[in-house]
């Protein structure tokens, strides 16, 4: 069909259809060439060797069987002088006879503990301020106690980046790689938001982080008054405190393989959902302008989404549409794949193309069901 015909029948509600597409189509482009290529393009300053003593930091609630595995591989980083805390947050598992075993073998490690009696508030933040004050050091790395380091080299990498200016380090943790769609389905929405927030700290916009694999000052955590605007929420000891303390000048970025630490995913969908219903509470307390950056991604995907489908199911412009999706879904797989090369998660790309268009929907429908909850679940 010839430009000028296809022009004239086409219809208003199409015309809207496909400004709304196009729209969409550029927004995603914006966001893919301008903000997430940055990852695999970033190359890390030069930086000296650390041998600043470090306090490492983990809280434990009925993991005594994490403990018991991953606690060692922190324990015997190849660093000068460190020490871990491990805060015991009112477990009823083992957790308390765990940790005296291992400091028996490991003077490096100390544990304190909160008592099971009294109201505490949710969440682990009263936990970690417990653990950042019982901190012997002023650098602090943070990490869970289902996680662990994949190389000895840890906490050098992370260490490496602090410095008079730099006071927050934002490392990448992932999790360990199982069978099933569950597991891909975490592990993606792990590493997108990972070149989400990487990227726009590349950008000099810092939003976030993680507490898997997360490091500051303590004077940092102090000037801030610790976690008092967001104490009441059951998560935020991470991303918020981020969001609320990270610039372009004191923020560095932690890359390299060596430096990721993995985490245990969650085994069922229930427990997931639980879990990103917590982590979702503190989005609406992001800076405004992260809440925009963030969301002018996640809108527009919809909408392109909804249009592509709308407009190849019934609208003259089939084959057009159709060419244009191609050119984004072309970029997008290559700005995933160098993403996911740099965090060492290429199995993930073919995933992406059925994870990409159903994530929004899954993310807004916890979104919504946080609107009917009205008690959240403690943390794991």
């Amino acid at each position: 069909m010839e430009i000028e015909t296809l022009v004239r029948t086409t219809s208003h509600g199409e015309w809207i259809l496909l400004s709304l597409f196009f729209i969409a189509f550029l927004v995603q482009m914006l966001y893919y060439l301008l903000v997430y290529l940055r990852l695999p393009l970033y190359r890390a300053p030069s930086r000296k060797k650390s041998t600043r003593p470090l306090s490492v930091v983990i809280c434990a609630r009925n993991e005594a069987e994490y403990l018991e595995h991953f606690l060692p591989a922190v324990l015997e980083q190849d660093y000068p002088e460190f020490e871990v805390v491990v805060v015991n947050d009112r477990s009823t598992d083992r957790t308390e006879e765990v940790l005296a075993l291992l400091a028996e073998k490991y003077p490096g490690l100390r544990f304190t503990g909160i008592p099971t009696s009294g109201k505490h508030a949710p969440g682990k933040k009263l936990a970690l301020t417990v653990g950042i004050k019982s901190a012997r050091h002023d650098h602090l790395v943070l990490t869970d106690a289902d996680c662990y380091p994949v190389s000895d080299q840890w906490l050098k990498r992370m260490a490496s980046h602090f410095s008079r200016k730099r006071k927050i380090v934002l490392g990448y943790g992932g999790y360990e790689r199982k069978k099933g769609l569950l597991n891909l389905l975490i592990r993606y929405e792990t590493v997108f938001t990972a070149i989400q927030y990487f990227s726009f700290a590349i950008k000099g916009k810092p939003y976030m982080g993680v507490g898997r694999n997360l490091a500051y000052e303590k004077e940092l955590f102090f000037e801030n008054r610790g976690f008092a605007r967001h104490y009441h929420l059951a998560s935020g000891d991470d991303d918020l405190f981020v969001n609320e303390t990270a610039t372009e000048e004191n923020t560095a970025l932690e890359l390299t393989p060596e430096a990721r630490t993995l985490s245990v995913p969650e085994s069922s969908i229930v427990s997931w959902i639980k879990q990103k219903q917590r982590h979702l509470t503190a989005g609406g307390h992001y800076r405004t302008g992260s809440r925009i950056n963030i969301g002018g991604e996640l809108i527009s995907r919809v909408f392109l989404y909804a249009s592509f489908i709308i407009l190849c199911a019934g609208s003259t412009w089939r084959w057009p549409v159709i060419a244009v999706f191609g050119v984004l879904l072309i970029t997008r797989l290559i700005v995933f794949k160098l993403g996911m090369d740099r965090l060492s998660e290429s199995d993930l790309l073919l995933p992406s193309l059925l994870f990409d268009p159903i994530m929004p929907l899954i993310l807004g429908g916890i979104w919504i069901s946080n609107i009917f909850v009205t008690r959240y679940q403690p943390w794991n």
